[in-house]
This record gives structure tokens, C-alpha cells and sequence, in this order.
């Protein structure tokens, strides 16, 4: 099969097609002949070297795909072969095939081809399991997003919108923040030209804030969440060491929490796709929520599509056609 490893870390110059054997599926997975990747800032994490991947998974880049189930292995009874889906992956979704679990793959929603259906496992699941199952946002809450024209960003903002939270979010252009409000969110802060921590406190403040930037951010968050509001971590693009003073989070009665995706048990990542398939899929199938799409690129183009990513250009989500 065709695949694109990462010859050395380094930059996006280093991701190179190659050809690899095809290994059949374990018991309890299935083997997706993959029609289509996403690309994610931890795939670029990996190929620089900071983001190894857990014990037994692939070395090849690529933890989101969607395409056709081409075998199965012992013990699977929910899946055929032929069944379209989209997968959260352990790794190797840069390739025309690649083996995971069952119970982390999902059906393809109602109306929804399988490039759009490839940007949803990795953000979705990222983004349900931290606002939600770890959040507890709720209804009529004030949920900020860093990064809003991302696709954690405009996965988040949709997301809170549909379950009825007042949706804040930064960005940083004119035209990111007004692709911020077109998806729902009732205030796009330019950070360029505002200070989020001021416009927030005028709003009340955060009750919930998702944070991908880190570092300077921290501190930052903290001032910005209303007294009980609660502020998770999932990425450090600035940094993940910062001075806190934590007499605020016993004043105010603060929470900080945070995870990553790709460590957890196959367990905990099953549990995310069931409660994913109970409570999002049918707004997916219904067409209230979708994936906003930025470009495609060949599979052999994953260098220029990573170059793409790490420009910040880009709005929403990237993929790759295999």
C-alpha cells in the first residue's frame, strides 16, 4: 500500500511517500481502506519529534480517517465488510489502509460524503469528551474557545451553539472572527486588536474556556473565568510551563483540568464514541452540524498540507485524498 512516513523529525520537508505491506486487522478491529485522512496538529507534533506514539500503534502520521471496512477481525460483530465509516486512529492514517479498533469507528451521517466524514473522529471526539464529559458545559453558560477558526474552534462553537451555551471565541484576523460568528458564536474577539480577559469580564465572564495556546494564556484564562468557572487544557502551542498564583482558584472556587486524546485506553476511547453516537450523530445526520472544510491535498502532498496547517491560515479542516 501507499503511505507517507516521516523520514526524520523535522519540518513538513520531511514527510515522504513510501510503500509498505498491508497487515490484516487483530481481534477487535477492523481494516478501512481509507479514502480519506485528516490532518492535525498532532500529526505535525509527531513528524517534529514531541509526540511519540503510544506503545503498539503505528509509526505512520494520521489519527482520523473514513473509507470503506475492507476486513475485520476476530470478535467484531457490529461492522461488516463493506460498511462506510470514519475512525479515531491510533496512528497510520496517512496510508490506503489502516487497522483499528471497532468500537472507535462510527457511521458515515446521513447525506455526508466521506471527505467531509474524515474531519470528524479527531476533533469531535477531542472536542465532546473536554467540553462536555469533562466540562460539563450547559445550557445558557458562557463557553469561550481559543483558536475558533480551527477545527477543534469551529467544532466547538457548533457544538455549544446546538446545546444552547453563549458562545465566545478568538481568532486572529477580520475574516476568522467573522467565520466564528457565522457558525454561532455570539462574539469573535480579534486578539490582535482586543484583549479577550477585558471583553469576557464585561460579559460576566467565562464559565467555561477551551485553550489550545498555553504559556501566556494561562494566566490569562484564569482572570478571564467567572468565580466556579472552569478552564481545560488540550494543547500548548505557547508552552506548557507558566507561574500561577492558586490562591485564585481557592477564592473563586476555579477548576483546571485537561486532557489529550491519543493516550487514553481503547476503553475510554470507545466510551467517547458511544456517547458521540447517541447524543452528536444525530444532529449530524440531521445536517445542524458539519465539519467546515479548508482544503485538500493529494496523499502524496502531505508536506504542503502540513506546511498549510502550521501557516494558520487556513479555516477549518484539512485533508488528505487517498
Amino acid at each position: 500500500m501507499r503511505v507517507v512516513e516521516i523520514s526524520a523529525p523535522g519540518g513538513p520537508e520531511v514527510l515522504v511517500p513510501a510503500t509498505r505491506d498491508i497487515a490484516p486487522p487483530q481481534p477487535g478491529e477492523v481494516q478501512i481502506a481509507v479514502a480519506y485522512a485528516g490532518v492535525n496538529r498532532p500529526d505535525a507534533l509527531q513528524r517534529a519529534g514531541l509526540y511519540n506514539p503510544p506503545k503498539g500503534a503505528s509509526d505512520l502520521p494520521g489519527l482520523e480517517a473514513a473509507g470503506v471496512i475492507a476486513a475485520i477481525g476476530d470478535g467484531v460483530t457490529d461492522w461488516s465488510v463493506g460498511d462506510e465509516v470514519c475512525a479515531l486512529l491510533p496512528g497510520g492514517g496517512y496510508a490506503e489502509a489502516v487497522n483499528t479498533p471497532a468500537a472507535h469507528c462510527l457511521p458515515v451521517p446521513e447525506g455526508m460524503g466521506l471527505k467531509e466524514a474524515a474531519c470528524l473522529p479527531e476533533t469531535y471526539f477531542t472536542v465532546w469528551s473536554n467540553v462536555f464529559m469533562r466540562g460539563g458545559l450547559q445550557a445558557g453558560e458562557r463557553f469561550l474557545v481559543h483558536g475558533g477558526s480551527s477545527g477543534i474552534g469551529t467544532t466547538a462553537i457548533q457544538l455549544a451553539k446546538v446545546f444552547g451555551a453563549r458562545v465566545f471565541a478568538t481568532a486572529g484576523t477580520d475574516a476568522k472572527c467573522k467565520a466564528c460568528v457565522d457558525l454561532g458564536a455570539e462574539r469573535a474577539i480579534n486578539y490582535r486588536d482586543e484583549d479577550f480577559v477585558e471583553v469576557m469580564r464585561g460579559q460576566g465572564g467565562a464559565d467555561l474556556i477551551l485553550d489550545i495556546v498555553g504559556g501566556p494564556y494561562i494566566p490569562r484564562n484564569l482572570k478571564t473565568l467567572a468565580d466556579d468557572g472552569r478552564l481545560v487544557q488540550i494543547a500548548f502551542l505557547q508552552g506548557p510551563k507558566v507561574e500561577v498564583n492558586f490562591v485564585q482558584l481557592m477564592t473563586r472556587r476555579l477548576t483546571m483540568t485537561g486532557s489529550t486524546l491519543r493516550p487514553q485506553s481503547a476503553l475510554a476511547k470507545a466510551r467517547i464514541a458511544a456517547s458521540l453516537r447517541e447524543h452528536v450523530w444525530p444532529l449530524l445526520d440531521a445536517g445542524r452540524i458539519g465539519p467546515v472544510m479548508d482544503q485538500e491535498f493529494a496523499l502524496e502532498d502531505a508536506s504542503a498540507a502540513h506546511a498549510r496547517m502550521e501557516s494558520s491560515d487556513h479555516i477549518g479542516k484539512i485533508v488528505l485524498k487517498v
